[in-house]
């Protein structure tokens, strides 16, 4: 089962990696066609060559924006789901607290970046600010989603078994909620990231948002573009990394025996 699962993830990805060589082999044909200037938009061999050219350069600005996020999102997922735990216990968190977040998370994220930098300074901090407070509504909602979702049926029969409240929520409420609650964690990773690079661009002198900007200084649309290719190898990383937690985590969920009996 698990040998079939596998290589239908490994024809995905053939499948992924065909389309995108085709993509760049189009995109270079026509652009040599035209012959469209290189700060409009650059050859893929062109992007490529300066990838190649020093690849210690993207590495070490795409560590920076992988940290930024990763520290941003850790914290994120540890008050997010301890704050969802309170809101299911207290009447008052939940009218007060829960009601702040779903009205703060109306407001466009960029607007606030400013404030970050007013309060905790320019450098890391402030990024690490901007990701945890993108990443911490989704995290929430569906935690709070999947810890209230349980069958009234089984918590009845948690109490007829004089079960504690602690046992019924280490038992019951968060074996429920984990599908719920890594929908909310595979989405948060996406805003964080996004957060992470926006971050950048208001306020850094390191990671890959910092290299857009600075390329995007200089009109180097080739170095841009190699910059947007790491922020998508990275980005698809994470995302999958939680899949992947998700697959290990929970793999008793339908989704992932309908996606491993499909392997067949």
């Amino acid at each position: 089962m698990r040998k079939s699962f596998s290589a239908s993830n490994a024809g995905r990805t053939a499948n992924v990696v065909a389309v995108l060589l085709a993509i760049a082999v189009i995109w270079e044909i026509l652009v040599r066609l035209f012959n469209v200037p290189s700060f409009l938009l650059p050859r893929p061999t062109a992007v490529v060559a300066s990838l190649y050219d020093d690849p210690a350069y993207y590495l070490r600005h795409a560590w920076a924006t992988l940290s930024e996020t990763l520290l941003g999102y850790c914290s994120a997922i540890v008050v997010g789901v301890l704050l969802s735990i309170a809101v299911l216990y207290s009447r008052i968190i939940e009218q007060t607290v829960y009601t702040f977040l779903v009205t703060l998370s109306s407001i466009p994220k960029v607007a606030l970046a400013p404030l970050f930098i007013i309060w905790l300074g320019t450098g890391t901090l402030p990024i690490i600010g901007i990701v945890f407070f993108i990443a911490l509504f989704p995290v929430v909602m569906n935690s709070v989603q999947g810890l209230k979702s349980v069958e009234p049926d089984m918590i009845d029969l948690a109490r007829s078994m004089r079960s504690s409240g602690g046992q019924m929520l280490w038992k019951i409420r968060i074996p429920n909620a984990l599908p719920s609650m890594f929908t909310g964690f595979k989405v948060g990773i996406s805003m964080a990231f996004i957060g992470a690079v926006v971050g950048e661009f208001v306020t850094s002198v390191k990671g890959l948002g910092y290299v857009i900007i600075s390329a995007q200084s200089n009109f180097d649309t080739a170095q841009m573009f190699a910059a947007v290719v790491m922020l998508a190898v990275v980005g698809t990383a994470l995302f999958f990394t939680i899949d992947f937690l998700e697959r290990t985590i929970i793999p008793w969920h339908v989704s992932h025996r309908g996606a491993t009996a499909g392997a067949h």
